[in-house]
């Protein structure tokens, strides 16, 4: 019997959670170390995650992939991220990449960016600027129409999986006097002429992930283009509602193997004669974990299961990315009080995770952002409710 909540998972999602766990002991754990330390980016477990169909889990069976609902893929990843924080987090910028061309590509895009991502060869989401992260809407890159194509220039930044993706899913302005309602989004393939990838950021945590700058200057005809023209940041919303619930599961990932060293330290280290657990002071901070956790864990398999039945998951994978995301934060944190001076030094495990943690609560929407969000929605609520 185990303390912390245990989601009751079908024969598929099932399978995929255990042979993520096989993989994750076997390669990706005993790999993350390392990758922390030289800051590489782990072109082997990519192999392996090809080879073993992560790549394609979430696609559709049509384009190559392996068809798995929401549920399974957030099982997969969260138990990655229990093994390794960068292997999660590569697998969260695949789906990030993705469902823009799910949700409004063209057949023809879907045949072929899908396929190849299945086969590792990624798509990454290209939408923050220098000066447009929260606010989307401010992008300044531009696409402008030149005959039968689009001359697309601009900086993209904050790039996941920037550099080791082969193809960008880049959001440009196709009417600036519009703001956010003159946005359009155009696939590009980084072997173009007229595309520099460089600026790659030297991280705090997650450092087995690429993080990197895009510069634009090239042509690309219309059929690149993604969705309606001037239609592509409700797309963009759209993908991150998903991108939500998918940190949630990273973040969820991060909190166990949190929870895991900590009750382990707390059994073996022995102070005054006895185990540390033994004293309220961390026994206490352990029954806390155990309880965020296991609310965290249902608050995400809720949400994954909501998608799958097609319900509106904005309001809900908010809340869940903002919850999940601080309760790893918290779990990280009392993992190193509860190691002590050998918490806080390299390379103990937990020392890794509260770094790797600091960025859930930032990126695919930080925790103000999803305040805002909420509070938008509680105020809609609130009105209609009155009306």
């Amino acid at each position: 019997m185990t303390v912390i909540w245990n989601p009751q998972l079908d024969e598929p999602a099932t399978q995929w959670q255990a042979l993520a766990d096989r993989l994750g002991n076997e390669r990706f754990g005993p790999l993350a170390p390392e990758l922390d330390r030289d800051q590489r980016y782990p072109w082997e477990s990519i192999e392996a995650l090809v080879e073993h169909k992560f790549t394609g889990l979430f696609l559709p069976r049509q384009w190559g992939g392996e068809g798995a609902n929401l549920v399974s893929t957030i099982a997969a990843v969260e138990t990655l991220g229990k093994h390794c924080s960068s292997t999660a987090a590569i697998m969260c910028a695949y789906q990030l990449g993705a469902f823009p061309i799910l949700l409004a590509g063209s057949n023809q895009q879907k045949d072929f960016y899908l396929r190849e991502m299945a086969q590792g060869r990624a798509t990454s989401f290209a939408l923050s600027e220098r000066i447009a992260g929260s606010d989307a809407a401010a992008i300044e890159a531009s696409a402008v129409r030149e005959g039968d194509n689009w001359r697309i220039t601009g900086e993209k930044y904050w790039i996941g999986n920037g550099g080791a993706s082969r193809y960008y899913v880049v959001f440009a302005k196709t009417d600036p006097e519009a703001g956010g309602r003159g946005v359009s989004a155009f696939m590009v393939d980084k072997e173009q002429a007229g595309v520099i990838i460089d600026d790659y950021s030297d991280k705090m945590g997650i450092r087995g992930t690429l993080t990197s700058n895009l510069k634009l200057d090239l042509l690309v005809p219309d059929s690149a283009r993604v969705g309606e023209v001037n239609r592509a940041l409700r797309l963009a919303l759209q993908t991150l509602n998903v991108g939500r619930i998918m940190v949630a599961a990273q973040s969820m990932g991060l909190a166990l193997a949190a929870f895991h060293e900590a009750a382990k330290r707390a059994v073996q280290r022995k102070t005054f004669g006895q185990p540390i657990g033994e004293n309220q002071g961390i026994g206490f901070k352990l029954a806390d974990m155990a309880t965020e956790i296991s609310a965290a864990r249902m608050m995400l398999y809720q949400a994954a299961a909501a998608y799958d039945r097609g319900d509106d998951v904005s309001s809900l994978g908010a809340m869940t990315k903002l919850f999940t995301s601080e309760v790893a934060h918290r779990a990280a944190n009392n993992a190193v009080q509860i190691w002590g001076g050998l918490g806080y030094c390299k390379p103990t495990v937990v020392e890794r995770l509260y770094r790797d943690q600091r960025i859930l609560e930032i990126y695919e929407g930080s925790s103000e952002i999803q305040r805002l969000v909420l509070a938008r929605a509680i105020r809609k609520a609130a009105e209609e409710s009155g009306s």
